[in-house]
């Protein structure tokens, strides 16, 4: 249940895709060399070492410690190997290896070399790069490039997105490396650049001055090799550039820069600025643009004449006599000037449709640029036979096509030129969260006092970690960090949905992208560079628009008949023309003039090759996806996961608070409250939470302070039950009446009566057990959010029966049920249950959805079809969902739900408009009509029609973009919820 499949899953399609693209999902990546100079240098040792890394074998056959010695010695002489241990009586080797010097296939030969058996036992290291591919057409190109690449020896898995033009691949980096994988991708026909090898790469983009030898890059070399924390570096020569990878904890941009400059003596002096190259992958759709523009111009100088000489002027005479004048025979001037001028549009300007048919056909598989190739080659060589023959005879009436491969050329340039500029517009919303950061900061220097020494405005690119950043009122949050001094507000609705303003003071988190609004702050840099809160949201949106979604197999399924069905289908009209007319089946008055049957025949043959092209089928899911997935993000509903959704499995929101305290003991209160507060310190559950809160609350209340804050010991988490430990030497147990009852503790009738109380006013009773007896209780309600009740009438509305699975007691939750209009309720249920419950349902044929948001969730998440999280939850729960709502407002339950289904709609509309083309134009191509009406297709209109195809599928999905919530919450102090009017 992972990437893209939060879309799915809520439209009942049930297959998984690609894992989730996390912090831990691409492992090492190392920039590889483009050309010049390429360099991965040491870590903080400063020695000279390539990165290494450890392999296990188990090995058969070993009898004695002397079979272990001598394996170890064989190993250890093996150029590469860094050191083996061999152990008799495991059976197992530990091999700690360079890549780059030995594989893994070589160790394990060397051993088998020896007599004996090995087997890897160790999982291998598997690392990610992803590819910017150029050339794809259509949905057959991304399928032949992922066949081309998992062929080869290495690599493990490949998703390639066609709108995106990217290729995510898993591969193992001993026996493979990404320059390898470009190649692969180059064989098969396409181009290919590396985007990145790893999801968090630290890196900085730096131009040089100042460079005037070769010594000079050396010296430069030299310094960023022994800098400490410079893990690669990648040097352009002819640029004088360099791109450097780091690990942030050890250096940073602006010491690197300085690195540089050091390096320098007199008269060389170096300079380094910061370079920002262009968005990823604005530069090549730029390219891609202006190149399609560019032939589509070229080719109009040649086709608009050629048009006009075959359709124009002779229809206006005088003026286009001249063109029937003859040279030779039957051989006209206007045979000559429209064979001069189609000649370089078929083979100059169309040459890359000859490229991509040759590569298709070589790798066995077709494509649009074969049916492409087959049309516009079979009008022009008939065209160069007709004009052959009217050199030869002076009676040949014969009519070439040279218009129609001219024309069909132009229209489908700038239906390709019209498509890659609409589908550039299908990540503005993405685009839109990468600028929310500033483009500068305001870096402050500060002495042993914590003075300001001096303040410097620079780029946020330089910002480093631990940097010290005065942000001033009305301006934007560079880095995500704490504040170390100053109070103010700042709207963090950009981020987390939260409309009023957070008061910020020292020690509050601040996060990057948010808006400061009236007060100024100091922040010490924590996360910075892709690092920050907001670079994984676009991260996460990123991988969530390169998956490929289930539905998406319907359009593949198809495109691998689909073009030798349409040149069967082709060759069919073709032949079925021709035979007829030749056997008299029709009258000769239905061949237009200067025509014969076989001249007929071919032009419907034609016509069905180019009206019937694939290129709108690939295209129907992916723009759709690429366009809600970052609207989504937009809105607070971050979609990296999920499948069918039809009936949702509603949770709470949980943000409790304690609201009265029992003691059934002489304890103090605050030593009773501290006692819980530190057991519960190290749970991420809500309700621990608000017993910490509670304790703090407690000790500002009467002013005093803890000068010596004991930590538990033994900490233990009873799922579902509560938590555990020891806590200045007396046993702590927090948690429910199950808690107590597993460890034996009694619970005596007054903590009876209070908990039945609490119940009964919809609050949850924790007890609190010291040394195995009941010394109190908390009383903890979850203040049901104004618009919970709304919500769930919305979600009845759209046909969702909400469910409520809780670990409260049964008299709690169905107080709250209750309160909100939840009819159906499961309570004192576990974690493990929680997930059983949710498999229940599904075995019943009903697909759910989970909300959650604490570590208990977890399970449920998973199990469920489609997992959504509260983006204030969990880090545990926020990885388990398929889907996280991000502002954790309860009414993007509802956005999430309806942006799938307004996005699953819109992917089949797309399919209505590609197939619809197909479907409608393929008869009228070949001349299902014209016996009745005398309309027939001309190829070259047909080939406008194959363009119009995929521009209303890429204009369909970026209707997308209007797309609204159903549902508002009001901020205005009621929480009162505005809805659309419903039929």
């Amino acid at each position: 249940m992972k990437l893209f499949e939060g879309l799915e899953k809520m439209l009942k399609f049930q297959d998984k895709e690609i894992g989730v693209n996390g912090k831990h999902d691409l492992k090492a990546p190392l920039l590889q060399p483009t050309e010049s100079v390429a360099v991965t240098v040491s870590q903080p040792d400063h020695k000279e070492h390539k990165k290494s890394r450890t392999v296990m074998f188990k090995v058969g056959g070993m009898k004695c410690a002397s079979c272990a010695v001598s394996i170890e010695s064989v190993l250890g002489k093996r150029n590469g190997i860094e050191s083996v241990v061999v152990s008799p009586l495991q059976g197992q080797a530990v091999i700690r290896f360079i890549p780059e010097l030995i594989t893994v296939q070589a160790i394990k030969e060397t051993i088998e070399d020896l007599g004996y058996l090995a087997n890897e036992i160790q999982e291998q290291d598997i690392a990610v790069c992803r590819l910017r591919i150029k050339g794809m057409a259509c949905t057959s190109c991304s399928e032949s490039i992922e066949r081309a690449l998992l062929m080869v020896d290495g690599v493990k898995k490949v998703v390639v997105g066609l709108a995106l033009e990217e290729a995510k691949i898993h591969f193992d980096p001993t026996l493979i490396d990404s320059d390898q994988l470009i190649e692969a991708v180059e064989d098969a026909g396409f181009g290919a650049d590396l985007i990145s090898s790893g999801d968090n790469i630290n890196k900085v983009h730096l131009k040089l001055e100042g460079i005037n030898s070769p010594d000079d890059l050396n010296i430069i070399q030299s310094a960023l090799g022994s800098n400490e924390g410079v893990n690669h570096f990648e040097m352009d020569a002819s640029g004088k550039k360099v791109t450097i990878v780091y690990d942030p904890d050890l250096t940073g941009p602006r010491s690197l820069i300085e690195c540089i400059q050091e390096a320098g003596q007199s008269p060389s002096l170096y300079h380094a600025t910061l370079y920002v190259p262009p968005r990823r992958g604005e530069a090549e759709r730029q390219h891609e643009i202006q190149g399609y523009r560019n032939q589509f111009l070229w080719s109009c100088l040649f086709s608009i004449p050629v048009f006009t000489f075959s359709m124009i002027l002779p229809m206006l005479p005088p003026y286009g006599n001249w063109l029937s004048h003859k040279l030779h025979n039957m051989f006209t001037i206007g045979m000559l000037l429209r064979w001069l001028l189609c000649t370089p549009v078929q083979f100059i300007v169309g040459r890359r449709f000859y490229i991509g048919a040759y590569h298709a056909l070589k790798r066995g598989s077709t494509n649009m640029d074969v049916l492409v190739s087959l049309g516009t080659n079979a009008a022009y060589f008939y065209s160069v036979y007709s004009l052959v023959k009217a050199l030869s005879s002076n009676s040949f009436e014969g009519q070439d096509f040279f218009e129609t491969s001219t024309m069909l050329i132009s229209f489908i340039l700038l239906g390709k030129y019209l498509e890659v500029v609409a589908k550039g517009k299908t990540s503005e919303a993405l685009a839109k969260l990468t600028d929310l950061t500033p483009e500068t900061a305001f870096l402050l220097s500060l002495d042993g006092n914590g003075n300001v020494i001096s303040e410097n405005e620079i780029s946020t690119q330089l910002i480093q970690r631990n940097d010290i950043i005065k942000i001033v009122p009305g301006s934007k949050v560079p880095i995500d960090g704490i504040v170390v001094r100053g109070q103010s507000h700042v709207n963090e609705s950009m981020i987390t949905g939260e409309a009023r303003p957070i008061a910020k003071r020292p020690g509050d988190k601040v996060i990057g992208g948010t808006m400061n609004e009236n007060g100024c702050l100091l922040v010490k840099a924590t996360h910075v560079g892709s690092e920050t809160a907001l670079s994984q949201i676009v991260q996460l949106v990123e991988a969530a628009q390169l998956a490929r979604a289930p539905v998406q197999k319907l359009a593949d399924q198809i495109s691998k008949f689909f073009v030798p069905t349409v040149v069967v289908a082709a060759l069919m009209t073709w032949l079925g023309w021709f035979v007829f007319g030749e056997a008299g089946v029709y009258p000769k008055r239905w061949i237009p003039k200067a025509m014969d049957g076989f001249e007929l025949a071919l032009q419907f043959g034609i016509s069905v090759l180019v009206v019937a092209c694939p290129c709108a089928l690939g295209l129907a899911t992916p723009t759709a996806v690429m366009v809600s997935t970052g609207i989504g993000a937009s809105q607070g509903v971050l979609i990296k996961g999920g499948n069918a959704l039809e009936k949702a499995h509603k949770a709470r929101n949980w943000k409790p608070l304690v609201v009265s305290t029992m003691l059934f003991s002489d304890m103090a209160i605050q030593e009773f409250c501290d006692m819980a507060a530190i057991a519960e310190a190290n749970s991420e559950h809500p309700i621990a939470k608000a017993i910490v809160a509670h304790a703090k609350k407690l000790h500002q209340q009467y002013g005093s302070s803890i000068e010596h804050v004991n930590e538990v010991k033994d900490f233990e988490v009873y799922p579902g039950s509560g938590v555990g430990g020891m806590v200045s030497e007396k046993m702590v147990l927090v948690g429910n009446k199950r808690l107590m009852k597993a460890h034996n503790i009694p619970v005596n009738p007054e903590v009876q009566e209070y908990m039945s109380e609490s119940e009964q006013l919809a609050r949850t009773c924790v007890l609190v057990a010291v040394d195995g007896m009941v010394s109190g209780a908390f009383a903890v309600t979850d203040p049901v959010k104004p618009e919970a009740e709304r919500v769930i009438s919305f979600l009845r509305s759209m046909g969702i029966t909400s469910i409520m699975v809780t670990g409260d007691n049964w008299a709690t939750a169905t107080a709250i049920a209750k309160e909100v209009g939840i009819h159906t309720v499961f309570a004192e249920t576990d974690p493990l249950g929680k997930a059983d419950k949710i498999k229940e349902l599904q075995m019943k044929g009903d697909a759910v959805a989970m909300v959650g948001d604490g570590i208990n969730d977890s399970p449920a998440l998973v199990a469920a079809d489609v997992g959504m999280a509260i983006g204030a939850g969990t880090d545990v729960a926020i990885e388990a969902a398929d889907v996280v709502l991000i502002k954790s407002n309860l009414e993007d339950v509802v956005t999430a739900i309806d942006l799938s289904r307004k996005t699953l709609s819109r992917i089949r509309l797309n399919y209505v408009w590609a197939l619809g083309y197909n479907v409608l134009a393929m008869p009228i191509a070949a001349g299902i009509l014209f016996p009745f009406t005398g309309i027939r297709l001309p190829p070259w209109l047909a080939g406008a029609c194959m363009a119009a195809s995929s521009l209303s599928v890429v204009c369909s999905s970026l209707l997308l973009q209007s797309y609204k919530k159903p549902l508002h919450v009001l901020e205005d102090g009621r929480g009162s919820i505005d809805f659309p009017n419903l039929v």
